[in-house]
């Protein structure tokens, strides 16, 4: 609910209200549709690294038996290194890098495929780290698309209206009283008239 005087400062204060808001608006659509652009966008990336990771589990598949002779405490993810980009006016994590240990194996005595099971761990750890970081970008993406329609949705159905409301009552008051100041100073400019005539 607006509150207002019925007066010439409070409905420059409405009409001042309006304006930015209706100035405001239409970024504020532009950028929850650039949000709503970028949700997509993240989920169809999810996608992709989901598809990714079923192929790497494939690849790990055909090699199961193998697997057994495989030493796992050969490869760790060491350090981590996550950065903030921007999009769409939300700063989200991105993965810049992931280091992994290696412990040291005798490539002599190891079967020849350890280098490809190492290699093959490292992608399957980067894919899973990537696809936990879009979980948390298009968490972030999501709440401020809904915060963003919340407020599309508070201005154009009801701040807007609700200074347009206040506007014309404000008007109409004033108008009434004008028309009725009017009104008077005729009924009183007729009664004077009257009253010379009289004592004419």
């Amino acid at each position: 609910m607006i509150s207002f005087q019925y007066n010439k400062t409070s409905l420059q204060l409405l009409e001042k209200q309006l304006k930015v808001r209706q100035r405001t608006l239409p970024i504020i659509k532009n950028k929850e549709s650039a949000l709503r652009v970028e949700v997509k966008k993240c989920r169809g990336e999810m996608v992709e690294h989901d598809e990714e990771y079923e192929r790497q589990m494939d690849s790990y598949k055909t090699m199961f038996a193998l697997w057994n002779d495989f030493d796992a405490a050969l490869v760790k993810a060491g350090k981590i290194v996550i950065g903030k980009q921007k999009v769409a006016g939300v700063k989200v994590p991105v993965l810049e890098n992931v280091e992994f240990e290696v412990a040291p194996y005798s490539m002599f005595n190891a079967p020849k495929w350890y280098a490809d099971g190492i290699e093959l761990l490292k992608q399957m750890a980067m894919t899973a780290i990537q696809r936990e970081l879009l979980e948390k970008k298009l968490s972030l993406l999501e709440r401020a698309r809904k915060k963003t329609t919340q407020k599309v949705n508070l201005f154009e159905k009801v701040q807007i209206p609700g200074y347009q409301d206040a506007i014309r009552k404000i008007k109409r008051f004033m108008e009434d009283e004008e028309n009725l100041s009017k009104s008077s100073q005729k009924i009183l400019k007729s009664l004077l008239e009257q009253r010379e005539e009289e004592g004419v």
